[in-house]
């Protein structure tokens, strides 16, 4: 009988498989505030995702409660601080409701326009760092030149540049400055000339297209499951807009001019094309509100209110088409000068969570790429 002989190979930790858990953040990373990840890998895939929220958490809604319903004003108008005026927004909308309170029309034409150029400016912000967020770093200066142009007007009008306060329950703080509406028109027709850059430069942008093309797709089941809104949900090709489906303000009287945009490939490269179509729409919305502005006669701005203004006893939702999704306000009031309740609904909180479905499965390369087109703030998380 021939002799064998046995070799013994040490093949290390390649013999079984083992996971890693790896912990992005907390950190503040650019504009959208302080969040954690914590990943399971396998080699370079992950397996497992959870976004840990709650560093940035102040209280808001309970706050709410202890003050009147002129000073909940200051704390909504925080939580997503690219959107302060369409925060302010959806509060003086439920107050305003629960009273049966009707606001003159100056105020209506004029919330839509500061809304809409709000909108513009939200998504200017995230037009350029998230070329940034991918190595691009030119787009992010020409948001902000663009950004300093409406921010100018903005300031103007409200005498704030990122919490403007301006909405008053039954209308606004006071009326436009003297020649203010045609500051505004020479502002948007100057961004919207140069809104090229991010046509061409970015989406003309072959290593951006490779970066996010087939990225991170986000499925229509997964939108209605997780609550995802605002133009995560329309990339992926739920065709919602409460602007158009359930209007408030003077959309009613847009439809002409307002656009829904959607995709339907739902990766990062279709939510980033519907932020920057969207961004092109808001303007001409924009526009068209000027226009109506013009053509109305003098009037009062706002109505006047009592010394203590106290809500009637009951309860009623307010929404909003926020620039990064569906905010919703579910106001109670036991008749007193402070809410009993005031529980928000903000987009970014549940925009996020859709993320413990999207990371799994891709690689850690293009965690950043899906990460960056969520489009959140985690103010608007934490609350």
């Amino acid at each position: 009988m021939t002799p064998t002989t046995e070799t013994m190979v040490g093949i290390g930790g390649a013999a079984e498989s083992t996971d890693m858990v790896l912990n992005i953040g907390p950190q503040h990373p650019s504009t959208h505030g302080v969040l954690r990840l914590k990943l399971v890998l396998d080699g370079e895939r992950i397996t497992r995702a959870e976004p840990v929220i709650g560093y940035m958490h102040r209280g808001a809604e309970k706050l709410f409660e202890a003050r009147d319903y002129r000073q909940i004003i200051v704390l909504a108008n925080r939580h997503d601080w690219l959107s302060a005026f369409s925060n302010e927004l959806g509060v003086v909308l439920a107050v305003e409701r629960m009273l049966g309170m009707e606001v003159p029309g100056r105020a209506v034409w004029t919330r839509t326009l500061l809304a809409e150029l709000n909108r513009v400016l939200n998504h200017l912000m995230f037009l350029g760092s998230y070329p940034l967020e991918l190595g691009g770093i030119t787009p992010v200066f020409y948001a902000f030149r663009e950004r300093e142009v409406l921010q100018n007007v903005m300031e103007e009008v409200s005498g704030g540049r990122m919490h403007y306060m301006f909405n008053r329950v039954g209308g606004l703080k006071e009326d436009l400055p003297a020649g203010w509406t045609a500051r505004a028109r020479e502002a948007v027709a100057a961004v919207r000339s140069r809104m090229d850059v991010f046509d061409d430069l970015v989406l003309g942008n072959e290593i951006f297209r490779g970066r996010t093309r087939g990225v991170g797709v986000l499925t229509p089941q997964a939108v209605h499951a997780y609550g995802v809104s605002g133009p995560l949900a329309r990339a992926s090709g739920v065709d919602f807009d409460l602007r158009r489906d359930e209007p408030y303000l003077a959309y009613g009287e847009l439809q002409d001019v307002l656009k829904v945009v959607t995709r339907e490939e739902g990766d990062c490269l279709a939510r980033f094309e519907c932020l920057l179509e969207q961004t092109h729409n808001a303007l001409d919305l924009a526009d068209a509100c000027l226009d109506r502005l013009a053509e109305l006669p003098p009037g009062p701005i706002n109505q006047r209110l009592p010394k203590v203004l106290k809500a009637p006893e009951g309860h009623t939702y307010a929404w909003t088409e926020n620039p990064l999704g569906i905010n919703g306000y579910y106001l109670v009031s036991k008749g007193e000068k402070t809410p009993y309740r005031l529980k928000l609904r903000s987009a970014s909180y549940n925009n996020i969570q859709a993320l413990t479905e999207l990371l799994p499965g891709t690689l850690v390369a293009d965690m950043v790429a899906i990460l960056g087109s969520m489009f959140f703030v985690v103010g608007d998380i934490d609350k």
